[in-house]
């Protein structure tokens, strides 16, 4: 899967999105760097007034034409090095060629000027090398990269001798083109190394993810194995021995078909109890899954209730719905590292707050779902939902639920659960 670039603020990306545009920024800035270098040098006074304007533009050209094939390249390299994508071999090759033709435009630049009084040869030829060393250690193995830069560092000595400058000048073109074309090379490598961890963690969730769905299927497909398994066995059994009794024409045989019809009810009502289980929503089922999701996506979920007595069935429902939907909107909106769910309980009320960082809105789904479906839930209750910025970057969804007065404060179980 390849990483789209998308529009928006930075704040509105993901984290791995932040770190993803950072890393190819960086290097596709290495490049631009690198050629705005070569730009810079090459219109310089020294330059100007020894080199034709031609050669100076064509100069720039190559210089600018080294950028473009670089960036393309390094983009490719990435992919091929996190295992996305197979480079063009064709794209290398016009990336080598104007590779060359770009240090042989600055070498011609030199030969006008003189080598002596070019400015600054070894820094504009390390440039020149910058763009394809780049791309390059990201689709060869390190030692291929080890002896590409070893022999652009010699040719680019040798020529610089060659063009009469003396052992200093040969000497600062060895360091600039060796030292800094290995040191862009490493971090090239890093940056690319570092995002690959990104992703391997990024799909490491995803998998996370995906099982969690998965033992929640088997789950409850256990659940209506054991509600329906003995007594559709039961059911079985004694139809049979009805219609045995039938063809003997024994009475007995109605008393077993009354008999199966009370298993048939029964077992009809025991799916609706599952079903129904498993569509409303627990309270202290919610809390624990809800801390379980969050942490399996990589976001911290702290708990936290008081002691005291149990919750009205129906409120525990309406809070167990309020909880399923933060957490879903917590893992779509944003990009939280932190979340609280507090269970307040008073003589009066009942309060759920759901608190999280990183998260830039809630978006209301219609049907019953979001944030108005939960207004609607908890309005059948007299209770009330609002949600909105807390300040320091924090959203907060609080519920509350008034509470006859005979009830008590909240469930022991709840406290274990948090601990």
């Amino acid at each position: 899967m390849r990483v789209r670039w998308r529009t928006g603020s930075w704040r509105g990306r993901s984290g791995f999105d932040k770190v993803d545009l950072y890393t190819r920024g960086t290097l596709y800035g290495l490049v631009w760097l690198a050629v705005v270098i070569q730009i810079l040098m090459s219109v310089t006074r020294p330059v100007r007034g020894a080199a034709p304007a031609a050669l100076i533009a064509l100069a720039i050209l190559l210089a600018i034409a080294q950028g473009v094939c670089g960036t393309a390249l390094t983009a490719r390299g990435l992919e091929r090095y996190l295992g996305r994508g197979t480079p063009d071999r064709r794209l290398v090759a016009v990336g080598a060629v104007s590779l060359v033709a770009n240090v042989a435009a600055m070498l011609a630049l030199a030969r006008c000027t003189g080598m002596r009084d070019f400015p600054e040869p070894g820094y504009v030829l390390s440039a020149c090398v910058v763009p394809f060393s780049c791309a390059f250690v990201l689709i060869v193995p390190k030692w291929v990269s080890m002896v590409q830069q070893a022999a652009v560092s010699a040719g680019v000595c040798a020529v610089v001798g060659l063009l009469g400058g003396g052992r200093a000048l040969v000497t600062s073109a060895f360091i600039a083109t060796a030292f800094g074309g290995g040191i862009m090379s490493v971090t090239t490598r890093m940056s690319a190394w570092s995002l690959g961890v990104m992703w391997k963690i990024r799909e490491a969730q995803d998998v996370e993810t995906r099982l969690a769905v998965a033992e929640e299927r088997l789950r409850f497909g256990r659940d209506m194995h054991d509600v329906l398994g003995r007594n559709l066995a039961v059911i079985a059994l004694k139809s049979e021995l009805a219609v045995e009794l039938a063809q003997r024409g024994k009475p007995a045989a109605v008393d077993q078909m009354v008999e199966v019809m009370r298993i048939a009810r029964a077992s009809q009502q025991e799916v609706r109890d599952v079903v129904r289980g498993y569509r409303e929503a627990d309270l202290s089922t919610e809390l624990m899954g809800a801390q379980s999701v969050l942490r399996a996506a990589g976001i911290e979920c702290a708990v936290e209730g008081h002691e005291g007595g149990p919750l009205p069935a129906p409120v525990q429902s309406a809070l167990g719905w309020v909880v399923r939907e933060a957490a879903t909107n917590v893992l779509r909106h944003g990009d939280p590292r932190h979340c609280t769910i507090r269970l307040r309980a008073s003589a009066d009320a009942a309060v759920l707050d759901v608190e999280n960082d990183g998260a830039q809105r809630a978006t209301a789904g219609p049907g019953g779902s979001g944030l108005a479906g939960l207004r609607e839930r908890l309005h059948a209750l007299d209770g009330s939902l609002d949600a909105g910025p807390a300040g320091n970057g924090l959203f907060r969804l609080t519920a509350t639920i008034p509470l006859p007065h005979t009830a008590p404060d909240l469930t022991p179980a709840l406290q274990e659960e948090r601990r």
